[in-house]
């Protein structure tokens, strides 16, 4: 499991690959439209991530393929990968939750 809180580049490349392996761009595209535009990853920053992932054995290479006569490595969620961001994934919905319950708190208060 992680030893640092989840950064919101890592949740999202976790959240790219929970349905099945990526290459590096395919992984930059799907982060910026799961997260609507809101998370950029430039190449030499995704691969950090990547890198720190591996190390904290939440993904792993999967394989690689030769495109345009580059090699495209791809990666997978490991299982702890898995639980990792399915727990990321419920906390910052109670996150949201307590949020929204403190904002809708507040709108009844100033309209009181």
């Amino acid at each position: 499991m992680p030893s640092k809180p989840m950064t919101g580049q890592a949740f999202f490349v976790l959240t790219a690959l929970a349905d099945g392996p990526r290459h590096g761009y395919g992984i930059v595209g799907e982060v910026d439209e799961l997260s609507g535009g809101r998370v950029k990853l430039k190449i030499g920053s995704l691969y950090g991530v990547l890198e720190r992932l591996t190390a904290e054995g939440l993904i792993e290479p999967d394989r690689e393929e030769a495109h345009d006569g580059r090699l495209r490595r791809y990666y997978r969620l490991t299982r702890n990968g898995q639980r990792a961001l399915a727990e990321e994934a419920e906390l910052r919905a109670a996150t949201a939750r307590v949020v929204r319950a403190r904002l809708d708190l507040a709108g009844t208060e100033a309209a009181g």
